[in-house]
């Protein structure tokens, strides 16, 4: 389908890679690996024309489609999801639009024995059998089915983009690609956006799409459920193992330990050599022999070695204060956002020691209960922190808080304590940030490497409580190692928010599942809590979940109308917190017109008509009012629903 031959690429003296050739068939599904910055991205953006090779060539047939979704791109802010989806269908919608014409106007003309008529007839036959072919009388469902399986609700389809997230935007962009069923997929880091369940509907999709597929993942699950081919790019150049991932792994090895025996038979032989110079380079008898182990060190090639694999390096935490027995105990801690409860009755306790993992789909309210323990936004309920407890939290914007004067070195140099500091080259290595790297100053660095470096620091704080908020978005697969195994050897508590399996697999021993304002407590792993998922979705048991709080005895109830019973109370309780939400909302649409009318007073004077606080506080208060408006009759209309229904 794609041929790559003897492709290069140069930004400086040396090559990021050269004599590239490979070929991508259908149905392939390839990773694409390598350390960062050996080049993983720019071969996406060649594969799919966005940035032209040095030399070397890639064919492509004139009818083949492409999808490449990047790291970061520019995003649209001005329609409503489902109309940023529907974008991807253009090319239907347009047909749909010709055909609609041809038949209107088939439907007018009176000439049916005249070839005009005939070619017409012949045209839309064509077309609408293209459109049918094509699926588009059910593309609505399509999209509707694809941004759900992105984790998007039904509600959310009619609300702007820019209500959302840059994470949520990213998910709609996945879609589009998605929806346009291109040839070849080119996704660069397509999970880092995506929480479990979401990416877990991704690998079924690719799994079962017709598509070829070149991603470059960090996911080392993602790529062992989605690939069968291996493509990695190693001291510049690119290797291709025709296997998947984990056989690739083994393979790796193997190369990597003939490489390594052949470097050192190599380095024997240029010590031979050289002594022989040595030696005999002042003997005139030896002048032709000298001359000619010389002309034999000239041609010899160094044999290079693949990047070493520092995924072994052991990392350790300094000592340490014990803290308590519990260093969190959560009792009814409850967190709302006005109306919007986040979650509710949140109650478990963490022991000492404990490495434990919070999971959900994106605003749930992972982070929220996490800024919670930290202290930095108010809560209902009691919220305890053990004695004598030391937090170390990195945030996901923990990066923009480095010091940007100072070099990589002298950052990880300044927390280090003891031991450590003797082992910080070998440390910023493993995190890739060897050799020239290290002098980098900050402020030169780009936002995957000031992640990468603010995890280090972290990691070198003599802390108990470790809370690590998506810490893996930006290593690669062999610096996540290096941090998963910290973190295992680590002698204090873990709280780990992450969507990525991979990591989590043999790290933690309890999950807590955020969903639904509710927050569940599942023993075992993050594979064992995946499997119980999936028992619970394939057998539709409800939403309860398998271990539940005791709740108060119920009063008598016959047995046969039990089930009606607890069915109107639930009901019950639904209409009396829809109710509370119509008068909250009724009273804040009173305060907002008030206001309103006050200013409208103001403005009307010539005092008041030039004052531009004013006049934006106007602005302002309108549009919030007109949604806040757009809400009501939606609660409204819901509050009315269940009140039909108890009827």
């Amino acid at each position: 389908m794609i041929s790559v031959e003897s492709l290069k690429v140069e930004f400086g003296v040396k090559p990021l890679f050269h004599d590239a050739s490979f070929v991508i068939n259908e149905r392939d599904r390839i990773a694409l690996v390598g350390k960062n910055g050996a080049g993983k991205t720019t071969m996406l953006k060649i594969l799919c024309g966005l940035q032209k090779p040095t030399a070397g060539s890639v064919t492509i047939p004139r009818e083949t489609t492409m999808g490449y979704l990047p790291q970061v791109m520019v995003l649209q802010d001005d329609t409503t999801v489902r109309e940023e989806a529907k974008k991807a269908f253009a090319g239907t919608i347009r047909l749909k639009e010709r055909i609609d014409r041809m038949e209107r106007e088939l439907a007018e003309r009176t000439d049916y024995e005249s070839a005009e008529y005939n070619a017409l007839v012949e045209r839309f036959t064509q077309d609408h059998d293209r459109f049918l072919m094509m699926g588009g009388g059910n593309y609505e469902a399509e999209l509707e089915r694809t941004l759900a399986g992105l984790g998007f609700l039904r509600k959310d389809l009619d609300r702007p983009t820019a209500e959302f997230s840059g994470g949520w935007r990213m998910r709609i962009e996945l879609a589009k690609i998605l929806l346009q069923h291109p040839d070849v997929l080119l996704l660069d880091e397509p999970t880092n956006h995506l929480d479990i369940e979401s990416i877990q509907w991704l690998e079924q999709f690719l799994a079962s799409s017709s598509n070829a597929v070149v991603l470059v993942s960090h996911d080392r699950a993602f790529i062992n459920n989605v690939t069968n081919r291996t493509i990695e790019i190693t001291c510049g150049q690119v290797v291709d193992y025709k296997v998947p991932y984990d056989q690739y792994v083994v393979l790796r090895a193997e190369r990597r330990e003939q490489q390594l025996r052949a470097y050192e038979n190599q380095q024997k032989e240029i010590a031979d050599i050289k002594d022989f110079i040595e030696r005999f380079r002042y003997k005139a008898t030896k002048a032709v022999q000298v001359q000619s182990r010389i002309k034999q060190l000239a041609k010899i090639v160094p044999i290079e070695i693949d990047e070493v694999d520092r995924s072994a390096m052991r990392l350790k935490f300094p000592p340490c204060l014990r803290s308590g027995d519990f260093p969190v105990i959560c009792d009814s801690v409850r967190k709302a956002y006005g109306d919007h409860t986040v979650f509710e009755d949140v109650t478990f306790t963490i022991r000492r020691g404990e490495k434990v993992a919070f999971v959900g789909k994106n605003g749930e309210g992972k982070s929220t209960l996490v800024k919670c323990i930290m202290g930095e936004i108010p809560f209902e309920g009691q919220l305890k922190i053990g004695h004598n407890v030391q937090i170390g939290y990195f945030a996901q914007n923990q990066a923009q808080l480095l010091d940007e004067s100072k070099t990589v070195y002298d950052t990880i140099d300044y927390v280090a304590k003891g031991d450590v500091r003797l082992r910080i080259n070998d440390i910023l290595g493993a995190f890739m940030f060897g050799g020239e790297e290290s002098e980098k100053r900050v402020s030169v660095l780009s936002g995957g490497e000031r992640s990468r470096l603010a995890i280090i620091r972290l990691l070198l704080e003599p802390v108990n409580l470790l809370i690590l908020d998506e810490p893996t978005n930006h290593l690669d697969m062999q610096s996540k190692d290096v941090l998963k195994e910290a973190i295992k050897a680590f002698d204090g508590t873990a709280i780990i928010v992450s969507h990525d399996r991979e990591f989590l697999d043999g790290l933690v021993s309890k999950v807590y599942e955020f969903g639904g304002g509710r927050v569940r407590e599942h023993l075992g792993g993050i594979y064992d809590f995946l499997r119980h998922h999936n028992i619970e979705s394939l057998n539709q048991l409800g939403t309860s979940s398998p271990v539940q709080k005791e709740t108060p005895a119920e009063p008598a109830v016959p047995s046969a109308a039990k089930q009606n019973y607890v069915e109107r109370r639930e009901m019950q309780k639904r209409i009396r917190k829809a109710e509370k939400e119509v008068k909250t909302s009724e009273e804040r649409i009173s305060a907002m017109e008030k206001r309103l009318a006050e200013l409208d007073s103001i403005l009307c004077t010539p005092e008041g008509a030039s004052d531009m606080t004013l006049v934006t506080e106007y602005t302002s208060i309108k549009k919030t009012l007109d949604e806040e408006i757009g809400r009501w009759e939606t609660l409204a209309m819901q509050l009315e629903e269940l009140q039909t229904s108890i009827e």
